[in-house]
């Protein structure tokens, strides 16, 4: 693993251009283009990749999601009242945890379920599927509130990772009804603005209107929001951040590293490559997070689709 001392200047050092402005604080998703663009980027990211069928199976149910975004009816627009409420008080006005679900939820993941091409998975993956496609509203609705409020049983996890898949789609769609000019960034910034959940990495801009800029997205909702950089996303701290990444690769993802709460979050540089995604690139990564946790550093929040036992059920 490589190490820089210090992350490098948080000013954009790339070619001027004509009218650059301020960055957009907060990006909603298009969730009709979010979840197939995570999918085709898997399938190129899964060839010769020493996890090349676990990304491959991820691909499939990134697939699967955009099938249930694009299909199903979007949940109902949340109620401006509540919305404007919740901004003023600096809340996130489809809080994770307190945030009622539409029943079009488990539609979703029934759609999901079908769509996910099971042909290539283990035995023990498709009995877990099966046992959810025949669990009742009820225990559904259990494992969704227990996913979105961290209490989680790891005996759990196999099916759970289908649950946060569905709704990664319901909050995708359902922020995506919001107007981003209605929010306004949580005094927690390193907290999502539509939801409050963490966010799964952070990449750095190479184009638009604000180059350079750095985004935090969304592990559920997909949103996007302007955060500084140079400072630890977890205690906002300064002064004892370090880039770190793995020997001799392309330079595309690092893990920003924080000396004082040890932890870390991984940083996207879209100069790069063009082509990164938030999420398929944190993904495929998975190397760079286990090399930073032996040296005692603790993710910032951990990646919904990356549960305990999950790769295992996909991969046999």
């Amino acid at each position: 693993m490589k190490q820089a001392a210090a992350p490098p200047n948080a000013k954009w050092t790339g070619p001027a251009q004509a009218g650059v402005k301020s960055p957009d604080p907060i990006l909603l998703a298009d969730p009709a283009r979010r979840f197939a663009a995570t999918a085709q980027r898997l399938e190129n990211l899964a060839a010769g990749h020493p996890m090349e069928a676990w990304l491959r199976f991820m691909a499939s149910l990134a697939q699967a999601q955009h099938a249930v975004a694009t299909t199903l009816a979007p949940a109902a627009a949340p109620d401006p009242t509540a919305v404007a409420q919740a901004v003023e008080a600096r809340l996130p006005p489809l809080a994770a945890d307190g945030h009622r679900r539409e029943a079009s939820w488990r539609e979703g993941l029934a759609l999901l379920l079908d769509r996910i091409d099971g042909s290539a998975l283990p035995p023990a993956a498709l009995a877990v599927m099966a046992q959810l496609r025949r669990s009742d509203a009820a225990a559904q609705e259990k494992l969704a509130d227990q996913f979105l409020r961290g209490g989680l049983a790891a005996a759990d996890a196999g099916a759970a990772v289908y649950v946060a898949a569905a709704l990664q789609v319901y909050f995708t769609a359902s922020a995506a009804r919001l107007k981003a000019e209605d929010l306004r960034l949580l005094e927690e910034r390193g907290l999502c603005p539509c939801c409050g959940s963490p966010p799964v990495s952070g990449l750095i801009t190479a184009s638009g209107q604000a180059p350079g800029t750095r985004y935090l997205y969304c592990s559920l909702c997909s949103t996007a929001w302007n955060h500084v950089r140079a400072v630890c996303i977890t205690c906002g701290g300064t002064r004892r951040l370090s880039l770190q990444g793995i020997e001799g690769d392309a330079g595309l993802v690092r893990a920003e590293t924080c000396g004082e709460c040890h932890t870390y979050a991984k940083v996207l540089y879209q100069v790069r490559d063009m082509q990164a995604d938030p999420y398929a690139d944190d993904l495929a990564s998975l190397g760079l997070d286990m090399l930073v946790a032996e040296e005692g550093f603790a993710r910032h929040a951990p990646n919904p689709l990356l549960l305990v036992g999950e790769t295992e059920a996909a991969t046999g």
